[in-house]
């Protein structure tokens, strides 16, 4: 009997968590959000760039973000550079005529302390879906001038470009990708 009242119990206390958080639309129509993107260039430098456009919402407790989702419009990839870009966009790299997003969706988070954590997820790009681990860290939280309530978060991952189906080769030094995540999330 203790079993099951301890059973009951722990999904009771699961279930009242995750009523208690709240849901959040990523700012993107203010720009308070970005992702980024860093790829090592031959060896020489460093291309950095990142998309235009994209959309998520996420939940929060106050403690944790859960139920985060992203989806990106691969077309609106910006390096700059507009001959890169079309690149890019083509049949090498992103190929986004036939893949024209990449999506995020969380699948659970660890938290290493008060304001940061690793937020795990399944990430798509280019057709191929892949488990992912996000190092998070919590920006701040609170109200805003408006009267709305706000939080935000910074992210970080590395990707493989060769284990999402990525066909060009530009050497060792660039067959990873770094994305920088920077989230705020207006609460609904």
């Amino acid at each position: 009997m203790k079993l099951i009242n301890a059973a009951l119990l722990g999904t009771t206390l699961a279930i009242s968590n995750l009523a208690l958080a709240d849901d959040y639309a990523i700012d993107t129509k203010g720009a308070h959000a970005s992702v980024n993107f860093k790829i090592n260039h031959l060896g020489y430098s460093w291309v950095i760039g990142r998309f235009d456009s994209f959309k998520g919402s996420f939940s929060y407790d106050g403690n944790q973000p859960s139920a985060f989702r992203v989806s990106i419009d691969t077309k609106s990839v910006n390096s700059n550079h507009a001959e890169r870009d079309k690149h890019i966009r083509g049949e090498d790299f992103l190929e986004v005529s036939t893949y024209p997003e990449a999506t995020f969706n969380s699948t659970s988070y660890k938290a290493k302390d008060d304001t940061s954590g690793t937020l795990y997820g399944d990430f798509t790009l280019r057709g191929v879906t892949k488990p992912i681990a996000i190092e998070v860290q919590k920006i701040g939280e609170g109200k805003d001038p408006w009267g709305g309530e706000r939080v935000g978060f910074a992210g970080s991952t590395t990707v493989t470009m060769k284990e999402f189906g990525i066909p060009m080769d530009l050497g060792p030094q660039s067959a990873e990708v770094q994305i920088d995540l920077h989230v705020e999330g207006i609460k609904l």
